[in-house]
């Protein structure tokens, strides 16, 4: 079988296991391409691409943190607005709440949408659905903007607020968002620690059931990875580590510093995650977590969820180089503390046509929350192919071909986020 019969089998067994997207390959070539990229790299048997794509379909995969599909601006309303003398920052709502809602209202955007989350198998996302921040109104955003997708959307997408809610959407064949936040609300009033947590509350029950310690910079809680003082948790970091205990949030240290992210595993009482980051034992990375902290993570009952950036799993950033990540936290810690949290999106095609239309703007500093140094992110340029968020099939391949059994394939998949979640409300 040449290379390209091998291609269109490989296509044809996704279809004939769900996914593939609606009708013949060709109806996403960015799908295609990506799908041939991972077959380049991982070179595998039918045998295993067949075994690896009915595993895939068989699983409930939840993906430990990511985006749903994004989808493209409408870029004349965005020139419109811009023409009108809109402020930077009314721009920078308009465009990320069109690149999150725009397949409730577009019917190009929802195609694309839905064959994304096709293509990917991918059960549930613990979505993004908080902006880098510790103010409840600049968290609540996007919070707005998926449950507004997921009320308006049902047929495609729904929100879950329980584990089983996830198992039922995977029984319907449906796909589901499972709210986390890129901080922990505080109120910035400083009356009382209590106080100061109160909206820790608030926004479980909007929804939210993971939250960020830190987010690189240091904050009133501790300190992220990209602080060079490396200082450790605070005393009102604890109290909102007990706080999330509390209410059923779950720990999440993917930004946080090496101490802040050691210390919290021993504050919290409760299965504790860093969930989208990589192995410093593989590639020294400040958004990378040490053997000694994957331990203690995985001390608490958690899991580190290895993604797909670049420039935190290594200079030969493939499919593989993220395999290589995964196959050293099984080795190492065992399959219970594996997962996959890409921080990765598939962003609709239609982008091509309708950035091209908004002006261009000055160009703004880097906001603060961001803080990366220089050369933390040097090799995005490099991004490779094979690690395309619509690859997760070629993921489950990977992890088949390397010779993990079926029941520690499908804890990497989906198994051990869903066990902490049930953990995080018991």
């Amino acid at each position: 079988m040449n290379r390209r019969e091998f291609f269109s089998a490989s296509f044809q067994t996704a279809a004939a296991v769900g996914l593939a997207p609606q009708g013949s390959a060709q109806t996403n070539e960015r799908i295609e391409r990506s799908r041939q990229a991972a077959l380049d790299v991982l070179k595998p048997s039918q045998k295993v691409l067949e075994h690896g794509l009915q595993l895939h379909a068989n699983s409930a995969v939840v993906e430990s943190y990511g985006f749903s599909p994004r989808l493209s601006p409408d870029g004349g309303a965005v020139r419109t607005a811009i023409e009108a003398g809109a402020s930077d920052m009314e721009i920078e709502d308009l465009l990320e709440e069109m690149s999150m809602t725009r397949c409730v209202t577009d019917p190009v955007e929802r195609t694309e949408y839905a064959n994304a989350w096709k293509a990917s198998g991918v059960t549930c996302i613990l979505q993004n659905a908080g902006e880098e921040s510790q103010a409840p109104t600049t968290l609540i955003k996007r919070l707005a903007r998926f449950t507004y997708v997921t009320d308006m959307l049902r047929d495609v997408v729904t929100r879950a607020a329980t584990p089983d809610d996830i198992v039922t959407a995977k029984t319907q064949n449906k796909h589901c968002l499972y709210f986390s936040a890129n901080g922990v609300p505080l109120t910035q009033q400083w009356v009382s620690r209590e106080d100061e947590l109160r909206y820790v509350g608030v926004f479980f029950q909007l929804g939210v059931r993971m939250m960020h310690v830190t987010y690189n910079r240091r904050n009133m809680l501790g300190d992220g990875c990209a602080e060079p003082a490396n200082a450790g948790l605070s005393d009102l970091g604890r109290a909102a580590i007990a706080e999330m205990n509390r209410r059923g949030v779950i720990v999440d240290v993917a930004h946080s510093g090496w101490r802040t992210s050691l210390e919290a595993a021993k504050a919290s009482k409760r299965p504790m995650v860093a969930s989208h980051s990589a192995c410093v034992s593989l590639h020294n990375h400040i958004r990378s977590k040490p053997d000694e902290v994957i331990r203690a993570i995985a001390d608490t009952g958690g899991y580190i969820g290895i993604c797909s950036v670049p420039s935190f799993l290594g200079r030969t950033a493939d499919l593989n180089a993220m395999l290589d990540h995964i196959d050293y936290v099984i080795k190492n810690f065992g399959a219970d503390h594996a997962a996959i949290g890409t921080d990765l999106v598939y962003s609709s095609r239609t982008d091509s046509v309708e950035w091209p239309k908004i002006p261009k703007r000055p160009r703004s500093r880097p906001r603060f929350e961001y803080f990366w140094p220089p050369g933390a992110l040097a090799l995005e340029s490099k991004r490779a192919p094979s690690l395309a968020w619509i690859n997760w099939p070629m993921f489950t391949v990977g992890m088949v071909q390397r010779g993990h059994s079926d029941a520690d394939i499908q804890k990497v998949l989906g198994g051990n986020v869903l066990r902490v979640a049930r953990a995080a409300l018991a």
